[in-house]
């Protein structure tokens, strides 16, 4: 059963979807991939110990801490190279950055685009920070909650660009 709540974050609503296994997604209401690939599934408004956790973890995050990621129980939906790549995303450290050429070399892939590809679709958009990751030289580029969410995303987690 999927399980749904609302946080009021700073930067506008943001919607939280959790199931047995732990937190699915999170996303700023509106934003791109809106719940992607959970908007034909019956929802249900309410409560769970992983979305407990998250506006947790949400809570400190916008207070200026930087909450251990270990403390939500994620678990993202995707295929395999998205979820390499998510991976990487999570290593990202607080307050630093990456570009997609890197994340793609990291993981041995011939195409910074493909990587993109799979960073647009990060179904956990602030816990698994693909706000971190900037374009070839160093420029903001696309992010699915919007380039303003993103500036304040980095500039709340102290990077200068």
């Amino acid at each position: 059963m999927l399980m749904r709540s609302y946080y009021p974050s700073p930067l506008g609503t943001i919607s939280l979807l959790a199931d047995e296994r732990g937190l699915l997604g999170c996303y700023f209401v509106g934003q791109k991939y809106f719940e992607n690939g959970y908007r034909d599934q019956a929802i249900v408004e309410g409560d769970s110990i992983f979305l407990a956790d998250a506006t947790a973890w949400l809570d400190a995050y916008f207070a200026g801490e930087n909450p251990k990621a270990e403390d939500v129980v994620l678990a993202p939906q995707g295929t395999a190279f998205q979820q390499s790549v998510w991976q990487v995303l999570r290593e990202i450290p607080y307050g630093k950055t990456m570009t997609y050429g890197e994340i793609a070399q990291k993981i041995q892939c011939a195409s910074a685009q493909a990587v993109g590809g799979a960073v647009g679709k990060n179904p956990l958009s602030v816990f698994v920070p693909c706000h971190r990751v900037l374009g070839s030289q160093g420029q903001l580029t696309g992010y699915a909650g919007g380039l303003e969410r993103k500036r304040w995303l980095l500039s709340h987690g102290g990077v200068t660009f």
